[in-house]
């Protein structure tokens, strides 16, 4: 219970807070600036920390803070740092679907993913909700009415109940926060058991669509091949019997339409924690493994691509090779090792997003253009070396060259989206149709060198006029005057995570210092209270240093030396 004074308090804010608005109404717009500050409920704090100055503006920040006393929640203190994760996750979810009765009040929602968000957050005086209103008006003139209530009556149910054990469905937040507890303990286990990946059987891997990451009804549940079965321990479930796909190179082929596609973006996407009733909700993957494909027209920095290439017309150097317009398989070779260099464990590829002439150089184009006139290297005589002198697992989707099986460790074909261990198989295919063409390349490759970056470069852009960060959706990024095309990076799970690229971004431009390895630099902020370090902001989620990077590769406007 408050004290005799809070509820004085609270009625002086309340007479402040409707006095504002009726001093205002039918004002301009812009008026509803006077709103701005904080003000005191019987039951939690609000916060207007910034108000739009126009109804089609985006809308205002605002935050609810409710003690934890007034929760019956402060249990959750003494949980794990993931079920606390998952804990926050449940009540932005449960606080969206309160919030869709009225399109006024936003949060940022998540999709299939729990990702690190500050929508929610814990702290040592309890739970703040971080989210948007659209303040209400008649054109672009206020209505103070309606706005008050919003504010006072509307708005309070939702925080209170968002906010209290006894309204929150507990039976529904214990799964979902022990859901993320076991995928991260199973995750956890790959590198004790040499994994790069683990598909837990009855897993649903296929979609609804290529726009939609729900899963798809009535999908065929996975079984792992016996060869490939391995039983891992979760707290919560238990034992779970799936697929355990080595470290080393692993080829998924089978004919078109079978599901080889659809296995690799279930497992480049459990990089992160599913929903319960997800489908990949058992499907973990190594954190560092980086999704890398063709990507014709990006930039590239200042990148060592002479591993996979040299020897280019006019005496163009690749030991340090930087254009505004790659080609396949420039831009290829660049990804592969800017995502070494930012700290990739593993690379996952697709052959039908691949450059040709990156993947591979059969015997008769072998035969007509000598190696002296190509100065590609292929992947295939390359992938053996990351592996064994760099320890760079790497999983391919291949359907079109049987070249790859000389070199892989584990095949697996998928038929009808069964899964079958054809490892054996594949070594007899090898054994009795011995490839012909030349092994290409040195026997040693050099591991990317750190890049720096020019922080003055990025200072610049913070002094552009009016500075902004903006972000719509997850293909693209605003930084100063720069928008930044990000259509290729399939890893980013949702767009609250580049927001929060942009503002790491704005910390290293303004640190002295971590310029000389900003992926070691990044590495540190998402470490160290990531969230700490950005605006009190309800939209913004964790990235990996890898996308956090691999951003950065593509602003076009940036330096490295």
């Amino acid at each position: 219970m408050r004290s005799a004074f809070n509820n004085e308090r609270y009625r002086g804010d309340m007479q402040l807070l409707e006095a504002k608005l009726h001093k205002i109404d039918r004002h301009n717009y812009r008026s509803y600036s006077s709103m701005r500050g904080e003000y005191h409920f019987v039951d939690f704090d609000f916060f207007i920390d910034t108000v739009q100055s126009d109804p089609f503006a985006p809308a205002s920040r605002v935050r609810a803070r409710r003690a934890w006393s007034l929760t019956d929640l402060e249990w959750l203190r003494g949980k794990s740092t993931d079920y606390q994760r998952a804990a926050r996750d449940f009540i932005a979810r449960f606080f969206a679907d309160l919030s869709q009765q009225d399109n006024a009040v936003l949060i940022d929602m998540p999709g299939q993913t729990i990702l690190d968000r500050t929508s929610v957050v814990f702290d040592d005086e309890g739970i703040e909700l971080r989210f948007r209103i659209n303040l209400p008006s008649d054109g672009r003139t206020i209505i103070a009415k309606k706005t008050l209530n919003l504010l006072t009556f509307y708005l309070p149910k939702m925080i209170r109940r968002a906010t209290i054990a006894r309204e929150l469905p507990m039976d529904e937040l214990q799964r979902h926060c022990e859901a993320v507890e076991d995928q991260v303990a199973l995750r956890s286990q790959l590198k004790q058991h040499k994994l790069l990946a683990f598909v837990a059987d009855g897993s649903l891997l296929p979609r609804i669509a290529g726009n939609s990451d729900l899963p798809l009804p009535d999908a065929i549940p996975f079984l792992s091949p016996d060869n490939l079965a391995v039983e891992l321990e979760a707290p919560h479930k238990g034992k779970i019997r799936g697929m355990g796909i080595p470290e080393g190179i692993t080829l998924i082929v089978g004919g078109g339409f079978h599901g080889k596609s659809t296995l690799l973006s279930a497992i480049e996407r459990s990089i992160y924690d599913h929903v319960p009733g997800d489908g990949r909700e058992y499907v973990v993957t190594n954190d560092a493994a980086a999704k890398i494909r063709a990507e014709d027209g990006r930039c590239v920095h200042n990148v060592d691509l002479s591993p996979y290439i040299s020897n280019l017309p006019m005496g163009k150097d690749t030991t340090a090779f930087s254009s505004q317009n790659a080609s396949g398989s420039t831009s290829q070779a660049s990804w592969l090792q800017e995502s070494i260099e930012a700290g990739a464990e593993a690379l996952l590829i697709d052959e039908d997003t691949s450059a040709s002439n990156f993947m591979i150089r059969d015997e008769r184009m072998q035969a007509l253009i000598c190696k002296e006139d190509e100065p590609i290297t292929p992947l295939v005589d390359r992938i053996a070396l990351l592996r064994d002198q760099h320890n760079i697992s790497v999983m391919l989707v291949m359907g079109g060259s049987g070249d790859y099986l000389d070199v892989a460790d584990t095949v697996i074909q998928m038929h009808n989206y069964d899964a079958i261990d054809v490892t054996e198989k594949a070594r007899a295919v090898v054994a009795s149709h011995p490839t012909r063409r030349k092994q290409e390349g040195t026997e040693v490759i050099v591991h990317p060198r750190t890049r720096q970056i020019n922080r003055s470069a990025l200072q610049s852009m913070l002094e552009e006029g009016k500075f902004r960060i903006q972000v719509k959706d997850k293909t693209s990024l605003r930084f100063g005057r720069e928008y930044i095309d990000l259509q290729a990076l399939e890893q980013i799970a949702h767009s609250s995570q580049l927001l929060a690229i942009g503002y790491l971004w704005f910390q290293l431009a303004q640190t002295k210092g971590w310029e000389k390895n900003p992926s070691h630099a990044f590495a540190k902020m998402l470490h160290d209270n990531w969230a700490d370090m950005m605006p009190k902001y309800g939209e913004m989620a964790k990235p990996r240093v890898i996308e956090v990077m691999a951003v950065l590769n593509r602003m076009r406007k940036a330096e490295f030396k």
